[in-house]
């Protein structure tokens, strides 16, 4: 199993492939990224053994990993799974180089939540094999997988793809149609873009918006949250591209998100979003 890509979803991949018994190859362009990876996905490893939700010898799920900028590492592969940023130029450019060092018979699945899969299956010499695995933040805890064939995408690519994300990843499987957003952020954004709106009209604080959807809608985290969590940077890509294919207003982008993004608070990870995570 290879993983391009090693921020938050890639690692997550990763590592349930490595909990699943498979060899992974991880690769990155950025050695500082890979050993960010390879620390968390051991913390995140030894944190499940501690807890009893795994039982496995961390060492020996850690020796199933390789970390490498080496894109032709991939070649022995059966299953690719791109997790770059999501940006349709910098995933078509990718999937062509993907080309040049797989199989034809390795299946490569895209992470997008939100470019539509035959986009990037046409820019390919086999787009028979090409299709999307839609996964969750954080990976090894959250159990869904959308499987997302585009109408080139073949059978057979599809039940492997079904099969190893069952069997392998133990994951849940739904199938969705090859449409911006898939099934659930077609749904999900724009409840979340509308509660950036809220705080943007001054309906309410972000804590009371937060804790109304927490304590009156039984949500696990509220939607600024949960935007936070996910990436303004990310939110905002995922909305413009939905909105580019549907054309629908609840897609806009609200104007707050696009200044969060322009003064670099893009949430968790930058250690200022909606909210401030400095401190």
């Amino acid at each position: 199993m290879g993983v391009v890509g090693s921020g938050i979803m890639g690692m997550g991949i990763a590592e349930m492939g490595a909990r699943g018994g498979w060899s992974v190859t991880v690769v990155d362009t950025a050695p500082a990224a890979l050993e960010r990876a390879r620390a968390s996905i051991e913390k995140s490893v030894t944190r499940a053994v501690s807890s009893g939700k795994l039982e496995a010898d961390v060492a020996e799920v850690m020796s199933r990993l390789t970390f490498t900028h080496d894109l032709a590492s991939l070649t022995p592969c059966s299953i690719v799974i791109e997790a770059i940023r999501e940006n349709l130029e910098d995933k078509v450019a990718l999937f062509k180089e993907l080309d040049a060092v797989l199989s034809p018979t390795t299946v490569i699945a895209t992470n997008t939540s939100s470019i539509p899969v035959a986009k990037l299956g046409a820019a390919t010499a086999h787009p028979g094999r090409v299709l999307g695995l839609h996964f969750f933040n954080p990976v090894p805890l959250m159990p869904l997988v959308e499987v997302v064939p585009s109408l080139l995408t073949e059978d057979w690519a599809t039940e492997m793809a079904d099969g190893f994300t069952r069997e392998v990843l133990g994951k849940k499987v739904i199938r969705a149609k090859d449409r911006a957003g898939f099934v659930v952020n077609a749904i999900l954004v724009p409840y979340l873009l509308s509660a950036i709106r809220s705080l943007d009209n001054g309906v309410a604080s972000l804590e009371d918006i937060d804790e109304g959807m927490v304590g009156g809608c039984g949500m696990p985290m509220g939607p600024l949250r949960l935007c936070d969590l996910i990436g303004l940077d990310t939110m905002l890509l995922v909305a413009e591209s939905l909105y580019s294919e549907h054309l629908d207003p609840s897609f806009v982008p609200p104007a707050l998100l696009r200044r969060h993004v322009d003064a670099g608070y893009l949430g968790r990870k930058s250690g200022r979003g909606f909210y401030d995570y400095s401190t």
